[in-house]
């Protein structure tokens, strides 16, 4: 019955039909129906990942009711910044780059070619700053003054960290205008659908310009720490190596994601996107092959500039070259060569060692290469509960995107009514 039940949405979908919604006791029953569980249940997926989500939040409250310290996390005075700043904000930020720059694209550019997935990936982007940027309540020790960064207080408005605080909240914004005309089309709003495609332009060039800047201003958190971050990583230039790195890492995590989407929703998308989604790729491929290069000239230079050259013998040196070599200079050669041969199993694979890259060099910002004269056995590594909490608010972001997916036209065409205004 779930099976065919889902089979009849989707005929319903694919014609064009919307919801007949007329009051607010019509919109309450269609989002009653639209939360009733569509297809099995009982998926591999569902059953590893749910029991971790739900562990999670029990060490969440936890972590709210008892602060920051053990055996919740094993953060300290020398070690601030931990698991949730490095990989759930920073490194999460890097990731959700994509969509500005897919949205440039798109958008700014007129590359048709990237449309078919704009959508999964500005939603993407919205999930990973919505989520990722409430991961910074976990690592405030007092929690409940969040708000103190949007207001300057005890910071003042000329702080790096008032200038992120207002980035990531106004474009969070900015990407639900951005991806607001789908969400029209699933409730049928045909009138409201017309006002948000007309904002969608304007969103969109808010949002590349304030993505510049709030990636850029996460680097400049990294400068505060010059005295404990290591030569071989700490640069005035931190800004512009993440806001250049948030391109490949954004694409990369476009490709590998959208992959995956692509065989789970492969039944959503129409004939044309399958035929051109190897072409997607390639073109992706290029782009980030394009900024790596630029990347690793820009961290050649800075090698040099730095005076840093001496310190590549020693075992911090031997893992920055780990990291470049391995993570940067090697799948940029893939990507190239994935391009050229137009492989996308290359490409796919590039994509996640680019993406382990970009985890590894934002941890080693955060607390790998952070105090880098302290003994191993005195630094700071992830407790098992901030390993847990990381996950299962990985996992509710997938389970979110793919509700989604399965309901709003991300993937699959719009309603025939709005593909004329599209």
């Amino acid at each position: 019955m779930a099976g065919e039940k889902l089979e009849t949405v989707e005929i319903v979908k694919e014609k064009g039909e919307s919801p007949n919604i007329k009051n607010l006791g019509d919109f309450w029953n269609f989002l009653k129906k639209e939360l009733v569980p569509r297809g099995h249940i009982a998926t591999p997926f569902n059953i590893i990942s749910l029991p971790i989500m739900l562990l999670g939040y029990v060490f969440i409250v936890l972590r709210l009711a008892y602060g920051l310290g053990k055996p919740v996390t094993n953060l300290n005075q020398e070690y601030p910044w931990g698991l949730w700043i490095g990989f759930d904000v920073v490194t999460g930020v890097a990731f959700a780059g994509g969509a500005y720059v897919l949205c440039f694209i798109v958008y700014v550019l007129r590359a048709e070619k990237y449309h078919p997935i704009i959508r999964a990936t500005v939603l993407n982007g919205f999930l990973a700053y919505l989520f990722y940027a409430g991961a910074i309540v976990l690592d405030i020790g007092r929690w409940w003054n969040i708000y103190n960064p949007m207001i300057g207080n005890n910071f003042g408005v000329n702080a790096v960290m008032f200038l992120v605080a207002w980035h990531f909240f106004l474009y969070m914004l900015a990407a639900l205008v951005e991806f607001s005309p789908t969400i029209a089309e699933w409730l049928g709003m045909k009138r409201l659908r017309k006002i948000l495609g007309a904002m969608t332009l304007g969103a969109v060039i808010f949002g590349i310009t304030l993505s510049t800047l709030h990636q850029s201003g996460l680097g400049a958190l990294m400068m505060m720490a010059k005295s404990k971050i290591h030569p071989l990583w700490y640069t005035d230039f931190i800004p512009i190596l993440y806001f250049v790195s948030s391109i490949f890492a954004g694409l990369s995590l476009v490709i590998f994601e959208g992959s995956i989407s692509h065989k789970v929703f492969g039944h959503q998308l129409d004939e044309a996107h399958h035929k051109h989604y190897d072409d997607i790729l390639v073109g992706l491929a290029r782009i980030c092959a394009v900024t790596m290069f630029g990347y690793l000239f820009l961290k050649a230079i800075l090698l040099v500039h730095e005076h840093a050259v001496p310190y590549l013998n020693s075992a911090m040196g031997f893992w920055y070259l780990f990291e470049v070599i391995g993570f940067i200079l090697i799948p940029c050669l893939m990507f190239i060569s994935g391009a050229q041969q137009k492989n996308t199993a290359t490409i796919k694979f590039a994509a996640i060692l680019t993406m382990v890259g970009i985890i590894l060099n934002r941890l080693n910002y955060t607390f790998i290469v952070y105090n880098w004269y302290v003994p191993l056995s005195e630094k700071y590594w992830p407790a098992p509960m901030e390993l847990i909490i990381t996950a299962s608010i990985i996992l509710t972001e997938v389970w979110v995107f793919r509700w989604m997916v399965n309901r709003m036209p991300v993937l699959r065409k719009p309603p025939a009514w709005a593909i004329e205004k599209h």
